[in-house]
């Protein structure tokens, strides 16, 4: 028993391997933040398309995320918190500053127009019809509450660490998924009665 709690005790002791890899990318191991950069990319690409909605502008925010990770490995604080938390913070800060960046390329009426051009059942229809209203109605929310309900929802973190990923107080972190769930609940409220 007293083996088992020492082991659980140095869990929590050890540090996070991407933290290791930073403090030595911090001393200049390219080495290290090249694999760090392998172990990251990927959920951060998935996290940046979920809160952009475009693939592309995604790669941009994470690769500008990656960007300053290296220039700021230096500052990264073991003491002050957790390396996810603060990757987190600079991924949420590259997207978003991306996604004010973006300026819509149609309408979301030309959207609504675009129609799947291989046949398929109705069913799959109805689906694909459904997702696109669903996805059209997250487009429309401001980016800091499409953010939060992504990383709530999409990622599971908590309202600490979507607070510190995004910058902010837990509080606000309530009001920006409150509101969220507000809007597209009244955007898709047309859909329950479709659906029946």
């Amino acid at each position: 028993m007293h083996a088992m709690t020492h082991a659980a005790n140095d869990r929590f002791l050890a540090p996070e391997p991407e933290a290791v890899l930073l403090l030595r990318a911090a001393e200049g191991d390219t080495r290290a933040f090249h694999d760090l950069a392998l172990m990251l990319a990927r959920p951060a690409l998935a996290l940046a398309i979920r809160v952009l909605g475009d693939h592309g502008a995604a790669e941009d925010a994470v690769q500008d995320a990656l960007s300053k990770l290296w220039r700021e490995a230096c500052r990264f604080d073991p003491e002050r918190g957790s390396f996810g938390g603060w990757w987190r913070r600079i991924l949420m800060n590259s997207a978003l500053d991306g996604r004010r960046r973006l300026r819509p390329a149609a309408s979301l009426d030309d959207a609504a127009e675009v129609q799947d051009p291989a046949p398929g059942p109705a069913d799959a229809a109805e689906q694909a019809d459904l997702a696109a209203r669903v996805q059209a109605a997250a487009a429309g929310l401001p980016a800091r509450q499409r953010a939060a309900l992504s990383l709530f929802h999409g990622d599971g973190l908590t309202m600490a660490e979507i607070a510190d990923a995004l910058e902010t107080s837990e509080k606000a972190v309530e009001g920006l998924l409150l509101r969220g769930r507000a809007a597209l609940k009244e955007t898709l409220m047309g859909l329950k009665d479709e659906l029946k």
